[in-house]
């Protein structure tokens, strides 16, 4: 499959996953490395690299936008071997944020 229909699948089933979400494709060419995506539902964010398989290669600086997103909301490398891992775990933390927003 290539990236950009992973992409396209992968936005439908966020936005059925959380509707009313808002979904951002970020643009490569002002920040080398940056994330593809970035999602907004409610008071919570989330930014996602999409690549087609496990074995894509990264750009530079990937990994450490990956972190540095990780570290202040959600971020992570999605592809078609772990989408339903990485999904579970983006649910996981939007849901565990929203209670500590609550309490």
């Amino acid at each position: 499959m290539a990236e950009s229909d992973f992409q396209a699948s992968l936005i439908r089933k966020l936005k059925r996953m959380f509707p009313g979400c808002e979904i951002l494709k970020n643009d490569a060419g002002y920040r080398q490395g940056m994330l593809d995506l970035t999602i907004f539902w409610g008071p919570f964010w989330a930014m996602l690299e999409v690549k087609a398989s496990r074995t894509a290669r990264k750009r530079p600086n990937q990994d450490y936008y990956v972190k540095k997103m990780n570290d202040m909301s959600f971020g992570a490398i999605i592809y078609p071997e772990n989408e339903e891992e990485v999904l579970t775990a983006l649910q996981a933390a939007f849901s565990s944020r929203g209670a500590a927003l609550v309490s």
